[in-house]
């Protein structure tokens, strides 16, 4: 992603957690909202432009450009400590999670029963795992990358395997698959490279399209489960007919 990319995407981060509009930022700057919208979409942002739309934002340059730094150095993986925090508490797990699906403060404790006092407080202990970054009024920054990968064979991962992946192979009886397909055979080590290869890919586009999203209102987006799995495997069924 290039530098002007990643301090849009920064702007429009700060935009949506100060609940501010492409047509508030027109009115402040005697501008179309249609304006607006195309320097954002075509990211032809000048360097006075840009000092505008932070007045906007009541911070300087400076302050977005040292965002848009912690945002490129994003954490990817967790380390065996912060995960065992975040299990040890089910609800500092949740905030977790949706801080990084860019729920706003006021969504998440409309939709969950939890007040703005152990929000707050919740908040604030992310901040010190470093997951987060708590600014004022209640707003936050994201320090989990979109691609983040749990520890191999960590906490996150042997609680996902225990608790999570069993029930989402199992859908209660209101739950539709969106998607669902099996596929087998006896593959090369070359196909099986190409496949890894076309999987990763799909797991970035995937990450890319929710922080698009992540613009949209909470009642404009669903909670998505998506699992991808490739392993050396065959049924058992199979296995036992095999000649001794």
């Amino acid at each position: 992603m290039s530098q002007i990319s990643q301090i849009n995407q920064t702007l429009k981060s700060l935009l949506r957690q100060q609940h501010i509009t492409y047509k508030d930022i027109a009115a402040r700057l005697d501008m179309s909202e249609a304006n607006i919208k195309r320097i954002f979409s075509t990211q032809s942002f000048t360097l006075q432009r840009l000092e505008q739309i932070c007045d906007v934002l009541n911070m300087t340059m400076a302050d977005l450009f040292a965002l848009t730094q912690k945002q490129v150095q994003q954490i990817s993986q967790l380390t065996v400590e912060q995960e065992s925090e975040l299990l040890a508490d089910p609800k500092l797990l949740l905030i977790a999670v949706c801080v990084r699906d860019a729920w706003k403060f006021d969504e998440i404790v409309n939709y969950y029963d939890i007040d703005k006092l152990e929000c707050i407080r919740l908040l604030a202990r992310l901040d010190k795992l470093k997951i987060i970054d708590l600014l004022p009024n209640n707003h936050f920054k994201s320090l989990i990358a979109q691609d983040f990968r749990w520890i191999p064979g960590g906490p996150l991962e042997r609680f996902m395997e225990q608790e999570v992946l069993v029930k989402f192979m199992a859908p209660k009886q209101n739950e539709q698959w969106l998607f669902r397909f099996y596929l087998r055979g006896r593959y090369s080590q070359s196909s099986i490279d190409i496949i890894q290869r076309k999987l990763n890919q799909l797991t970035k586009e995937a990450a890319a399209l929710n922080l698009e999203d992540s613009d949209l209102p909470l009642n404009k987006r669903q909670h998505i489960g998506l699992l991808m799995a490739m392993r050396p495997w065959e049924p058992s069924l199979f296995e036992n007919m095999r000649r001794a």
